[in-house]
């Protein structure tokens, strides 16, 4: 790799910026611990009290990295300049034939099929509306398991690939085993294609992205040779729930000003999201390649979060990671309820607690191990903090049914008075508040009075009114974060593993049931803990209500916030509105169309959408897509599997497309001449009276 002239500058700059949020970090907290400790009643003489300090201190330095985040994001976008942006480069123009191939991928698995076709119908088109789109491919890799949801997904590629003329520009290919999930599912696309590639952009099965936003992350690649993963920051979109409504506001008002800050302190050692990103192909393949872990899950085994691994392992070998905080045009959804957000963070937790196995590898750089801590802190952080408060309650009821110790170990002619300073304990409250609330008030300042776009957010009135409803159903929704995190530590460390299913995307209501199921246990521990120090330090009580009461109604706050009615009534009136509401941009106008459009498609045969298999048994167009598909690389069975291939042919025909297991349709659809077979047999006159039971069962 050549040698950048712009990184003796660079080093200098990362090594000035890391120093300066280190010191912020330490100085402050070690002065919060310090004042923490003159609080306690003890003063911290006590093991207990001892322990309630060291654990707020590291909480302390915790939320300093968030606020020092947001702080230099501020700046940053208040300079509205950054030497080291990377979207400097867009100022070097390419030639024409400079643009190299680059394949835009969509790992899925078990995903909406309609929802994910709208996806990629959308970023095809704003794709073909660019120059250099001829060197744009888009591969579906999907590893859905289902034969219904394989073949729903075939049918659906095939009807996209026709509607735009895209033979040979957009591809699907169904994986037969499952290894390694996502991360096994782009390896094997690598493996496969990766040398007619330069550059990959790896989506979600929920992105977006504009043609031109592409493109200038290639321009950048292009420009900036060291650089080996480019992210960008995606923008939530497209929710009607409450829930997923503060989610894409918190986002879109508050993620742009942290997004800078990251850029600010990270510089070339950013993290890979796992998505909305651009990465250089060959060194990707060459250095990349995921170790399996030693022991069992969860801690062992195959990683789970890949992403930040990959990045890490990308700059080991000398390769840059940049954030892209200032492109704009990428997109990706978010939860839609509580329960579907917390599904996915028990996943990330496990993923992330894996991460601190790999702290000490050698080569890696200082800064991603710490992004390694960082990432295993996001969860680890719930149980500090649940163990503080559990910490406070105990020494509170201690010190309401004990009594205070007025003669201490020390010898004294005196005893020691302890003195509750109320006012003491409100300015260290008031400090924590700050750090966490300030950055939403930057935020605000940033949109009303820097970037002047209030509008886009309804107006400066109706944003403020905005963002303090999203801090209060913050801080409504934190204890029952917190509880839930709390457990997933546990259970992960105690060596229970989870399973990783497709996250749910639409907007459908958590029940009460559900809720009941989900947050019983807590609601229970939250009535005996509150009970508790209500009966022995009704004082105490009150400074912990805020954070007992929401666990006590968790259910009903998890029924009301995944409910689209309040989302709806809010938007109507033109709160928690996000730029994609107000002056939408076409992708997301196209996206909502498309998806709206491929859901009410008529299905031939009059048959469901989801029933695949059946489909790919009787309709003809399917039926023959499937087999011209296999017979391009036609493999001649053997004598065993041609018999196991008759004997399910026969089965299906008499009893039924119900009576096949799983793996019993799935050969049948890798095998054309029994696919052929039965759909011929299907539509004689014999078989006249099963075709028509089977499309009555369907």
């Amino acid at each position: 790799m050549q040698r950048d002239p712009r990184d003796s500058r660079l080093q200098f700059s990362t090594g000035k910026r890391r120093l300066i949020l280190t010191l912020l970090i330490l100085i402050p907290s070690a002065m919060a611990s310090a004042y923490v400790g003159s609080v306690l009643p003890e003063k911290g003489s006590t093991p207990l009290e001892l322990a309630i300090i060291i654990v707020y201190s590291i909480l302390f330095a915790w939320i300093s990295v968030g606020f020092w985040t947001a702080i230099m994001g501020w700046f940053t976008i208040m300079r509205r300049y950054d030497r080291f942006a990377t979207s400097h480069a867009l100022s070097e123009p390419l030639e024409p034939g400079e643009r190299p191939r680059t394949a835009v991928l969509f790992p899925i698995c078990n995903e909406d099929t309609p929802r994910v076709m709208a996806g990629i119908k959308t970023t095809y088109l704003s794709l073909r509306d660019t120059p250099g789109a001829d060197q744009f491919d888009i591969h579906i890799l999907s590893d859905s398991g289902g034969a219904d949801k394989w073949m729903e997904e075939e049918a659906a590629w095939a009807a996209l690939v026709e509607e735009l003329g895209a033979q040979d520009r957009i591809f699907y290919r169904n994986r037969k085993v499952n290894l390694k999930r996502k991360s096994g599912n782009v390896a094997d696309f690598c493996r496969r294609h990766g040398k007619d590639y330069k550059y990959m952009a790896v989506f979600d099965a929920d992105s977006v992205m504009r043609g031109d936003t592409l493109n200038k992350m290639v321009h950048i690649m292009e420009r900036r040779p060291r650089i080996g993963i480019l992210q960008t920051a995606p923008a939530c979109f497209g929710r009607d729930t409450l829930l997923g409504r503060l989610q894409q506001f918190a986002n879109r008002a508050y993620g742009p000003m942290f997004a800078a800050g990251l850029h600010f302190w990270q510089l070339g050692d950013a993290q890979y999201w796992g998505h909305n990103a651009l990465i250089r192909v060959e060194p990707f393949m060459r250095h990349c390649g995921l170790p399996r872990l030693s022991g069992k899950p969860p801690l062992g085994g195959d990683i789970l979060s890949h992403d930040f691994v990959e990045a890490a392992l990308m700059r080991r070998a000398g390769w840059e990671v940049w954030l892209a905080f200032d492109l704009t045009g990428s997109w990706e959804e978010c939860p839609p309820n509580l329960l579907s957000e917390l599904k996915r963070d028990r996943r990330w937790c496990q993923g992330n607690l894996q991460h601190l196995r790999l702290l000490f590898t050698e080569g890696l750089f200082p800064a991603h191990r710490v992004l390694f801590l960082n990432g295993a802190m996001s969860y680890a952080s719930a149980l500090l903090w649940f163990l503080f408060l559990m910490l406070s309650s105990v020494e509170a009821v201690i010190q309401a049914v004990v009594g205070p110790n007025y003669f201490t170990a020390t010898r004294s002619l005196f005893p020691a008075w302890p003195v509750w300073q109320p006012l003491w304990a409100l300015v260290l409250l008031a400090t924590t508040g700050v750090l966490l609330f300030f950055p939403k008030v930057l935020s605000y300042l940033l949109i009303v009075f820097k970037t002047r776009s209030s509008r886009l957010f309804g107006g400066p009135l109706r944003l403020m009114g905005s963002i303090v409803l999203e801090v209060a159903f913050s801080a409504l929704l934190a204890p029952i974060r917190m509880l839930f995190h709390s457990k997933f530590v546990c259970i992960t460390l105690l060596g229970r593993k989870i399973g990783w299913g497709s996250q749910q995307r639409d907007d459908r209501a958590t029940t009460w049931g559900e809720a009941l199921r989900f947050h019983g246990t807590g609601v229970l521990f939250g009535l005996v803990w509150g009970g508790i120090v209500l009966l022995y330090a009704p004082r105490f009580f009150w400074w912990i209500a805020p954070i007992v009461l929401p666990i006590v109604f968790s259910m009903p706050l998890s029924v009301l916030t995944s409910s689209d009615g309040p989302g709806r009534w809010l938007r109507d009136k033109r709160l928690l509105l996000i730029p994609e509401e107000t002056f939408p941009d076409r992708e997301i106008q196209d996206v909502t169309r498309y998806t709206a459009e491929m859901e009410a498609a008529p299905v031939p045969l009059d048959l469901p959408r989801e029933s695949g298999f059946l489909r790919a048994l009787l309709d003809p167009g399917l039926n023959g897509l499937r087999r011209a598909l296999l017979l391009r690389h036609k493999r001649n069975p053997g004598e065993i599997a041609r018999a196991r291939n008759a004997r399910l042919v026969e089965k299906l025909l008499e009893e039924g497309p119900n009576s096949l297991s799983a793996g019993e349709k799935q050969c049948l659809l890798r095998a054309p001449d029994s696919l052929l077979e039965v759909h011929t047999r299907a539509w004689t006159a014999d078989g006249d009276a099963v075709r028509r039971a089977w499309l009555k069962r369907a």
